[in-house]
């Protein structure tokens, strides 16, 4: 890559505090450095979320300088070094060199230090592994720049011996590759990935979603998902999507793309798993998804298709007795089904059409309230009890059939009719 600095892409490079922070780290003979994903993401013009630091210093002499330079400081990994440093309310994790001394494939004994060449060795991929000046000047010591211009996805050294460092990195290689990959990935990363993918099964279940959301949430991941499938990851840790098959992942993005759909990583996620209850409510339980994302896949795993010609009186019905995110979610699936289809089957291409126009009904649509309640029937004479719960249900189903047209007066002169019966 031409560009050796950060200078001219990263506008937060000029922040006076950080630059403040910078300078007293790397004062006394100590160095300081922006380090990974930032140094990645601004040479690629891509957005910046997280500025990390490495230094020189030790995590104790991290603290004092940056507390006498009026910063807070958080021990939050303080055994491996971190110690983030609060400037005007924002985070960032300053991290003390290091080299492992042990590592079991999920975690790692460090040993502090100084040597820049080493704490570069011992980082995952060769992009995340530049560093920057405080003046923007970009440090590569493992060819990373190279391997950024080429969107080349590259292990810092012996692939195998990265991983087993931190099986985690089979899925970091993976998600990576999707976000800022291009072509093939490494040929050596995808046979040591394929190796060794067993190791996966160390990993906690939170570690696994983690990753597994973040590829999903990437621009387009379905070159990614392609090569976890031909390497045997992608049935290790989604055995659902085995039989399934992951060719509507293509289709899905085609259609995000040309009706502006915002990614969707749980949509992704069901395009690529077979809307079984049972199995979504597995998956959930193995991965630990959260009670939102599992609720999310068990009603979509529930619903039903709606008939792309159906009425619209008859769909709002239907919305009105389901969950109205998973009837979208089996819509946009069914449409893009259909689009995919369409090239060279005219019925397809009408049933794209019809599912179009009730995902057009369900976003403009916003579910009624019942007028009536039990209050109501007790007041005319109705008793409380079972029988006023059926009468309830009863009039309720007569207000959704009149396409929730009966007011409440002609809902409480026929409960009167049924009650009196």
């Amino acid at each position: 890559m031409a560009a050796a600095s950060i200078a001219g892409h990263a506008k937060w490079l000029a922040d006076a505090g950080l630059q403040k922070l910078l300078a007293a780290l790397s004062a006394e003979g100590e160095l300081a450095r922006i380090a990974g994903g930032a140094v990645r993401n601004a040479l690629l013009g891509q957005p910046v979320t997280d500025i990390d630091i490495a230094t020189t210093t030790l995590p104790d002499e991290t603290v004092r300088r940056a507390q006498a330079a009026g910063f807070k400081t958080v021990p939050t990994g303080y055994e491996h070094g971190t110690i983030t440093v609060v400037v005007k309310g924002r985070g960032h994790e300053v991290t003390t060199l290091r080299a492992d001394v042990e590592t079991d494939g999920r975690r790692a004994r460090v040993r502090f230090g100084k040597d820049w060449e080493q704490d570069a060795a011992r980082r995952d991929f060769t992009i995340n592994a530049l560093y920057a000046e405080a003046d923007g000047t970009v440090v590569d010591l493992v060819g990373g720049l190279a391997d950024l211009e080429s969107r080349t996805l590259r292990f810092i050294g012996d692939p195998e011996d990265r991983i087993r460092e931190d099986y985690l990195r089979i899925l970091r290689f993976f998600r990576f590759f999707a976000w800022y990959g291009r072509g093939r990935p490494d040929a050596a990363g995808v046979k040591a990935c394929a190796r060794l993918k067993d190791g996966v099964a160390r990993l906690s279940a939170e570690r696994v979603w983690g990753e597994l959301k973040k590829l999903l949430s990437a621009p387009d991941p379905a070159r990614a998902l392609l090569w976890m499938r031909q390497t045997g990851v992608l049935t290790f840790v989604l055995p659902e999507t085995e039989k399934w098959g992951i060719d509507s992942v293509h289709g899905l993005m085609a259609t995000e793309q040309a009706l502006g759909w915002k990614p969707d990583t749980l949509l992704r996620l069901e395009a690529i798993v077979p809307p079984d209850a049972a199995r979504m409510i597995a998956l959930s339980q193995r991965l630990k998804l959260s009670k939102a994302e599992a609720e999310r896949l068990r009603q979509w795993a529930f619903a039903v298709v709606p008939e792309p010609q159906m009425a619209e009186r008859e769909f709002v019905k239907l919305l009105y007795h389901a969950e109205e995110k998973a009837v979208e979610d089996r819509l946009r699936l069914a449409l893009v089904s259909a689009r995919s289809r369409a090239v060279s089957d005219g019925e397809a291409l009408a049933q794209a059409a019809g599912y179009s126009r009730l995902l057009d009904i369900l976003a403009k649509w916003e579910k009624p309230r019942f007028p009536i309640g039990g209050d109501d029937l007790t007041a005319i004479g109705a008793k409380p009890g079972k029988k006023l719960g059926e009468t309830l249900r009863k009039l309720e189903a007569e207000w959704v059939d009149s396409g929730f047209t009966m007011s409440r007066d002609a809902l409480l002169e026929r409960a009167a009719q049924m009650i009196g019966r």
